[in-house]
């Protein structure tokens, strides 16, 4: 009969009664959760009912991988791009590091050039990191650069340690301890990635690793991350789901169960089946410090988490920007887009040509009338961009008058009214070119063009 263990937790203060201390499960076939993942239909949610408390950390920030998982479904940027980006990302996050780390490859030429560029800007944040092969000789080559992290791959889901690795799983923990004391020896702070956590065996591989690491992070001194990855993007948010897609089931359970700080947690989350804004937001609510997230979202298939994102999920969490600066993400999207011909998607939020733009008369009717009614925020002072309406058939008068205004800079009395000769003169144009069977959106060069004419002849 198995005794139960009652004693005071760390970190809640309380009596804690708890039966279970989580062995390794070292099963001879791998446990592929068939009912949940059946593969030839769509994955299934399934429910259990247990919740876990909400424990959001009082630190909480964003980490990024744009030099990492970001460069692995794009072209690869130039040496003096990434040091371009870097910049920006450094004054996006601001004196206080919102966005605390970053994370490189070393393994071409390009990438360990712009690692040691931006090493030599001497910025606090955010921190240089890497991302490097399991092996002595990869550990000793960052170590000489002057980098203190780096990331490791230990897959933890059955699906790789079978499949791809053709190892069991006591095999694979072995193997990875193993790792992750020679990059202890190496002098570095080991980041292990938790690959395809959302098919793991929780209870069966993932903490008791988890509970080996925390214990080799006791006995060395030395700060281990673990980095939970969604790698197929299977999460779920909602209270009550099954393990292992629980995102904040994981998040819990390595806090509960292994012990891990917030401080040394991080969620690292793809798009597949988007959700990975709201599953970065849930892993900060539910105890991770740290969210995994690329600029853009560009990353592997689907996509990581959109930096940009989880900026205003921030500051929608905590009532205040802690000293970001948003117009920074307005750069950055007009350079990647104009600097690397990168094709950002229109209606992309907060970055995409036409998030803040209005087709609708009706809505540009409201725009003229109050900003506030058809814009999400303050786009102008946060981040640089103006609401704008274009001109097309649906757009009504009101839409003309609103570009016109916007166009020409007019505020206060000097704008034109939606009765305006200016304003008919363009509006009859418009009217007319669609009366004649245009189906297309009326171009910028146009409008300037017959605006000018409107203001010389009827003006």
């Amino acid at each position: 009969m198995q005794l139960q263990e009652i004693r005071l937790s760390k970190k809640t203060n309380k009596l804690e009664q708890d039966l279970y201390n989580y062995k390794l499960q070292d099963v001879e076939e791998p446990e592929l959760f068939r009912e949940m993942f059946p593969y030839t239909k769509t994955p299934k949610i399934a429910f259990n009912y247990r919740r876990v408390p909400e424990n959001m950390p009082k630190d909480i920030f964003i980490t990024d991988t744009t030099f990492r998982d970001g460069q692995q479904s794009r072209a690869p940027y130039t040496t003096e791009q990434m040091v371009h980006i870097y910049e920006l990302l450094h004054k996006l996050g601001g004196k206080n590091g919102m966005i605390r780390q970053t994370e490189f490859f070393v393994y071409s030429k390009k990438d360990r050039e712009a690692l040691e560029k931006c090493m030599e800007l001497g910025y606090e944040f955010p921190e240089i990191t890497t991302w490097i092969r399991a092996s002595k000789k990869d550990f000793d080559l960052v170590k000489s650069i002057g980098v203190k992290e780096t990331g490791v791959l230990v897959s933890c889901s059955d699906y790789h340690i079978f499949h791809k690795m053709g190892l069991t799983r006591a095999q694979a923990m072995d193997k990875y301890l193993g790792i992750v004391k020679e990059c202890i020896e190496s002098g570095l702070r080991p980041r292990c990635h938790f690959e395809d956590i959302t098919r793991a065996d929780f209870y069966g591989f993932v903490v008791p690793f988890a509970n080996e690491l925390m214990k080799l992070s006791e006995e060395s001194g030395v700060p281990v991350k673990i980095r939970a990855c969604d790698t197929m993007g299977y999460g779920v948010p909602y209270p009550g789901a099954s393990l292992p897609r629980s995102v904040s089931g994981i998040i819990y359970g390595l806090q509960h169960y292994s012990g891990v700080p917030s401080e040394m947690l991080e969620w690292h989350g793809h798009n597949d089946f988007y959700k990975g804004v709201v599953n970065a937001t849930t892993a900060w609510m539910y105890g991770a410090s740290a969210v995994n997230c690329s600029l853009l979202g560009i990353g592997e298939r689907t996509g990581n988490v959109p930096l940009e994102a989880m900026v205003f999920e921030y500051a929608s969490l905590r009532g205040t920007l802690n000293g970001m600066d948003t117009k920074a993400i307005t750069e950055m999207a007009q350079y990647i887009s104009k600097e690397t011909g990168y094709d950002i998607p229109p209606m992309t939020p907060y970055v995409g040509d036409s998030f803040n733009l209005t087709r609708a008369g009706i809505h540009a009717d409201g725009l003229m009338k109050d900003p506030e009614i058809y814009n999400i925020f303050d786009t102008e002072r946060i981040l640089g961009r103006a609401p704008r309406v274009s001109v097309s058939n649906t757009s009504g008068v009101a839409g003309v008058a609103y570009w016109i205004n916007a166009y020409l800079g007019l505020t206060g009395k000097d704008k034109y009214k939606k009765d305006s000769k200016v304003v008919k003169y363009v509006f009859d144009w418009v009217s007319k070119e669609y009366e004649e069977g245009r189906i297309t959106v009326i171009s910028e060069e146009e409008l300037k063009a017959k605006t000018k004419e409107a203001i010389e002849k009827v003006g």
